[in-house]
Parts: structure tokens; sequence; C-alpha cells
């Protein structure tokens, strides 16, 4: 399993919403590049980014911010947050990120993922699977198509996706517990939990899935991130 601590951009800065809420902000450091080198120096194995601002309108507003970090750091990155045509993949897949997350534009035409990982290999190709009310949710979770999720999934794998973050929005950013009932309910295709992390036991419950997604309880110190990437 790997355990993959997230930096949220927004205007540059690492911060963390509660439920995707762009009203309910916290800003934990306006240098994410400064985060991204304490997570490789502690021992992560892989680093998650989310362009908020992109997620919403769809720009890649945080593009020098996500090139600093890709150039100061040697593990592995991936990106989600307004990836929505063939040219931004490219762009972000030659920059060295090493896995793009298709969102918005994997529900508003599926067949665009079908020709991503067509195009590049489902290595690099991961769709975020962002769940309320067990629809999918789009443009930075502010907006909600009529979409199951397990349906949406069962289309993904027929596309050859193989690599899905699934987040319960409901959940995210708010120290409770990820939502284990909806991710027991997904099987045969690798799993990234996200949402809800609050302690190390939560990590560890994880160990199931392809991987879990650590936020705001590394953040607010709720865990020890260091000694849980040594365990595993």
């Amino acid at each position: 399993m790997l355990i993959i601590p997230a930096i949220d951009l927004q205007g540059g800065e690492a911060v963390r919403l509660v439920q995707g809420d762009y009203g309910k902000k916290t800003v934990y450091n306006s240098d994410p590049v400064d985060v991204a080198l304490n997570f490789e120096k502690i021992g992560a194995k892989y680093l998650h980014v989310v362009d908020l601002d992109g997620a919403k309108s769809g720009d890649t507003t945080n593009l020098e911010t996500i090139r600093k970090i890709r150039t100061a750091i040697n593990i592995p990155m991936q990106l989600g947050g307004g990836i929505r045509n063939a040219e931004i993949v490219k762009m972000y897949l030659d920059m060295g990120i090493n896995r793009v997350i298709l969102g918005t534009v994997a529900v508003n035409n599926p067949d665009f993922v079908k020709e991503m990982v067509a195009t590049h290999g489902a290595k690099k190709i991961v769709v975020g699977v962002d769940v309320r009310n067990e629809t999918v949710a789009t443009a930075g979770w502010l907006a909600d198509s009529s979409v199951n999720y397990l349906d949406f999934i069962k289309t993904l794998e027929s596309y050859g996706v193989e690599y899905l973050v699934v987040t319960d929005i409901s959940r995210d950013g708010t120290l409770t517990s990820p939502n284990w009932d909806m991710y027991e309910k997904i099987q045969g295709i690798n799993v990234v939990v996200s949402g809800g992390v609050a302690k190390e036991e939560h990590i560890l419950q994880a160990k199931k899935h392809y991987g879990v997604i650590v936020g705001k309880a590394f953040y607010e110190g709720k865990v020890d991130l260091q000694k849980c990437l040594m365990q595993t």
C-alpha cells in the first residue's frame, strides 16, 4: 500500500478545504515546494497534488508552482485539478508528472478517458471519483452529476482504467473516518482511499487497498506520518 501525502494548491499556497468548500480554507504553508521536500525527506514514496483553482476554473492557474514542485523532488507525483483536454494532459506528462488525474472531464466525456488511456497508457491516467450522496461531483465538487459512482467505475474499467482516487466528499477534511462501506463496494481495480483519514489506525485499515491519501491529519498533527511511512 502507498501512503500518499497531499498538497492542495490555491493561489500558490498549500491549503486544505473542508468538504470541498472554498469558503472553509486553511492555509498551512505559503511555500508548497518546501512542503513537498519535507514529505520526500520523511520517506514518502509518492506525492499527491491538487490544483484547487484549476479544478474550479479549468485553467492551469498553479502551473508554475506545480513545475517548481516537480523540479524540486525526485519521488513520483500525481496531479489533479483542471486537467480537461489532451494538450494539458500531454503538457503535464512531458513536465515529468507521473500520473494525471482526470475528474470533471471523465464524467462529462468518458470517451476522452478511453482516448487518454489508449494514448498514454493506464499507468499514467488516473480518474478521480468524487462522491456525494452516491453520485459523482464535478467542477471542483461545486456541481453534481446524476451519475452513480459504481456505474461510473464500471464504465471506467471497461475503458481500461486501472487506478482510481475515490473520495467521499462529506468526509474530506473532516478528520472523522474514511467511508469504509463505500470502498467495500468497489472491487477489481486499484483504489486510493481519500477523505476522512484522522488517525494512524485509519492508515493501517486502508492496507487492503492500493493506497491512501493523507492530508489534513498530517497538517493538524493527528498522525506521525514518518512513522507510518517507515512501517510500510
